[in-house]
């Protein structure tokens, strides 16, 4: 709670990261910089600043734009996505992503993902959007009603048919590249997608812009393998999931190319170098999640195909 000698009082909507799925009123307390004639409209709900993990409220004469009244820092919302990046704002200041994420930040990249460069991946195994859906359906029925994350999503080849199912009671499409999200924008648009069954949010997958134990489920197509560091963006979704939470992904595993291991996994390490892409052995990935907190590990395979689920214990 913030403290000053003088406050407000003032009466959110937002949801108890204790028990997400039920939404109630409280009352936070403001300081006098926000100026006493101000009123909050509304929170932004599950939405959290990625810097301190408070829940991000939206003030009615701010416009769009949501404010942390712990860090005091406000991130801004276009007609397309809430930009929830820790350099959200940033005038002068910019990172420079690995390679494999700074691919995906072109338009081209971008335009070309649901036009050719995903249906590609049916050399290595990948079953196809449709099958995908349905496979990870199976592990992620014990969460339906709840709140699915979309982790680096793309052009929403996923979380559109997520929205679609009605399976949650809300959808969140994330993504780092905001030309991947302006394309799913785009589709929803074309496919008649009321904006209301999806949320779409701008968030670096090391550092998930919600609140510890809020999440009911995260799925990541076809993304764990180009994320910088795998070990840190699996342990921030183990702690956005609730007890019980569901984390299902699918990537390239090595030990499904028909050459000889031993030299792939010499080399690998170079060939993440030079292309900023992690290459897993199937085994690894079981690891992966345990180390980062989750259990109930299990896998289906084909070829360089895997699906992977994993729980945060209850």
């Amino acid at each position: 709670m913030l403290r000053s000698p003088r406050k407000q009082k003032l009466t959110v909507r937002c949801f108890s990261s204790s028990r997400i799925r039920a939404s109630g009123t409280v009352s936070v307390e403001v300081t006098p910089e926000l100026g006493s004639d101000e009123k909050v409209s509304n929170s932004t709900s599950i939405l959290a600043c990625p810097i301190c993990y408070a829940l991000l409220i939206r003030n009615a004469e701010m416009g769009s734009t949501a404010q942390c009244l712990t860090c005091k820092k406000s991130y801004s919302k276009n007609e397309v996505f809430h930009d929830l990046t820790i350099v959200s704002g940033a005038k002068t200041y910019g990172e420079v992503k690995p390679l494999s994420t700074e691919l995906f930040r072109s338009s081209l990249v971008s335009f070309l993902y649901e036009r050719g460069w995903r249906q590609s991946f049916i050399w290595g195994g990948f079953p196809g959007p449709d099958k995908e859906l349905d496979m990870a359906q199976t592990y992620l029925e014990p969460t339906g009603s709840g709140i699915l994350v979309d982790a680096s999503c793309g052009s929403g080849l996923f979380a559109r048919r997520f929205a679609k199912t009605e399976m949650y009671s809300r959808v969140i499409a994330m993504d780092f590249s905001e030309n991947m999200l302006r394309q799913c924008y785009e589709f929803m648009e074309q496919d008649a997608l009321p904006k209301e069954k999806l949320t779409l949010v701008r968030a670096d997958i090391s550092r998930l812009p919600f609140p510890s134990n809020s999440i009911d489920a995260v799925h990541a197509g076809a993304a764990l393998h180009c994320w910088p560091s795998p070990s840190t963006a699996v342990a921030e979704i183990c702690r956005v999931l609730r007890p019980g939470g569901v984390f299902v992904a699918t990537t390239f595993v090595l030990d499904g190319i028909p050459v000889v291991p031993p030299v792939l996994k010499a080399s690998r390490q170079y060939l993440a170098q030079i292309s900023s892409t992690h290459y897993f052995f199937a085994r690894e990935l079981e690891d992966l999640c345990e180390t980062c907190g989750l259990v109930d590990f299990k896998s289906v395979r084909n070829r360089t195909f895997i699906m992977l689920s994993a729980k945060k214990p209850s």
